[in-house]
């Protein structure tokens, strides 16, 4: 169509047919390429279909080579009389395998630049028709443009044969990782073993009653991350203010009680170890944003302009605001608005394709129980926060309503829901003095 109106459609047929060629002559340069370059990149249809066949026999691990490609082709239903012709051709432009990659690359560049062109012609679909306001449309420009950052399809139906190549690549990189678990750790072993770590689109939400360690428990996990395994980790605190998280996340990282560093009754020996922290807490890539009036569009647009983000922690739901509105709310408003923010929450997951850990207030439900451990039905405005999220980890410490409790620093994590697996309870350590949690296997020394 873009031809018959006088646009040039980008794409190169020497590179795909350069590529194609390297892939004929020198099988070992399959692995490579496909590292590089999907099949939905190639623009002419007999090159995608070639490509395709080519990704499937290696993954099967069936030799490649000019006769068997062709056997698999007819095999796969996508054979042409041409094909034999065109092996020869394109095997004889290509002398030498040796520069696929730059080819690939071409190749990858001109797919970008179709796909830039039709988001494009999206948004001004979505501008002229005048459906919804500037915001929407806004929005809706930003998700598409951050999908075609992150090398992902703008929406509509994907061929299956693309779909499995994802999921092979993340086969083949979680076997290789030599992780026993393919998400982000947690940093506490026995929580890791339950939910296999904090995975990529995944809502998880911990939830318990004030002064249990939600965000002691969040921090824990964003300290690990950034400081363990150099991941980047973005925290939203619509209740603590930058200082006061930092504050924490030099305690937990100096282990230094946080009374210490708030007072500043420091021995020569915690100020040494505070300066190490610090400096060691300065190189990582975590970045803070107190704003309270934050909605999750907010927090969305920030996430997208970071590169290769790895994990969103939101302290905490019910005081988030849903776009464009305020705080007066009737009870009936409010579950709704909440119900909306964490719908939108997963999609934010989903999108940016990181785990994403929200804290949420659980209701007075359980004040009036003798077992006052957490349940799903205590989610304060429930509506569809259980539904939407894929992890719920639900905090208790006994200690906080037993003072004459045997252990008064044993927690417990209750995962209430997990669509990986089964549900259980973690024991773990709680830290009073540096306001964190550890595995019940590590212990620190208060000394120093």
């Amino acid at each position: 169509m873009d031809e018959l109106l006088g646009k040039k459609v980008p794409y190169s047929a020497q590179a795909e047919q350069a590529v194609i060629g390297s892939l004929l002559i020198d099988p070992d340069c399959i692995p490579a390429v496909m590292e590089k370059l999907r099949a939905d990149e190639f623009y002419v249809r007999l090159n995608r279909d070639i490509y395709e066949t080519v990704y499937s026999m290696f993954a099967y691990g069936i030799t490649t080579d000019p006769v068997t490609i062709l056997d698999q082709m007819r095999v796969r239903g996508v054979y042409q009389e041409s094909c034999d012709q065109y092996f020869a051709e394109v095997m004889r432009m290509t002398p030498t395998a040796a520069n696929v990659l730059e080819y690939a690359a071409i190749v990858r560049d001109r797919a970008l630049l179709r796909r830039l062109g039709e988001a494009a012609d999206e948004i001004n679909g979505i501008v002229y028709e005048g459906s919804g306001d500037a915001e929407t449309a806004l929005e809706a420009a930003e998700r598409k443009i951050y999908a075609l950052r992150q090398g992902r399809n703008v929406g509509g139906l994907i061929p299956v044969a693309s779909i499995v190549q994802t999921v092979f690549d993340r086969l083949s990189e979680a076997a290789n990782s030599g992780n026993k678990f393919p998400g982000i750790s947690t940093g506490l072993g026995d929580l890791d073993r339950m939910i296999l770590g904090l995975n990529k689109s995944e809502l998880i939400l911990v939830a318990a009653r004030p002064g249990m360690g939600k965000t002691s428990i969040a921090l824990n996990m964003a300290l690990y991350a950034g400081m363990n395994l150099g991941k980047t980790v973005a925290i939203f605190s619509l209740e603590m203010s930058r200082e006061q998280l930092v504050s924490r996340l030099l305690s937990r990282a100096a282990l230094i009680p946080s009374q210490n560093l708030m007072t500043g009754q420091l021995s020569e020996r915690q100020w040494r170890d505070v300066a190490d922290a610090a400096q060691t807490l300065s190189t990582t890539d975590i970045r803070i944003d107190d704003n309270p009036t934050l909605t999750v569009s907010d927090m969305n647009a920030q996430c997208r302009r970071i590169q290769n983000l790895d994990l969103v922690v939101i302290d905490y739901l019910q005081l988030m605001q849903s776009a464009g509105s305020g705080h007066s709310w009737s009870n009936e408003s409010r579950t709704q608005a909440v119900s909306d923010i964490s719908r939108m929450l997963k999609i934010m997951a989903k999108e940016l394709n990181v785990p994403v850990i929200c804290l949420s207030q659980l209701s007075r439900a359980n004040e009036s129980r003798q077992d006052k451990r957490p349940m799903l039905s205590d989610l304060r405005e429930s509506g569809a926060i259980e539904q939407d999220a894929d992890v719920v980890i639900g905090l208790y410490r006994d200690g906080y309503y037993n003072k004459e409790t045997e252990n008064p620093n044993l927690a417990e994590a209750i995962i209430l829901k997990n669509r990986k697996g089964a549900t259980g309870t973690v024991q773990l350590n709680w830290l009073p003095e540096y306001t964190s949690f550890s595995s019940l296997e590590r212990r620190y020394s208060d000394e120093g």
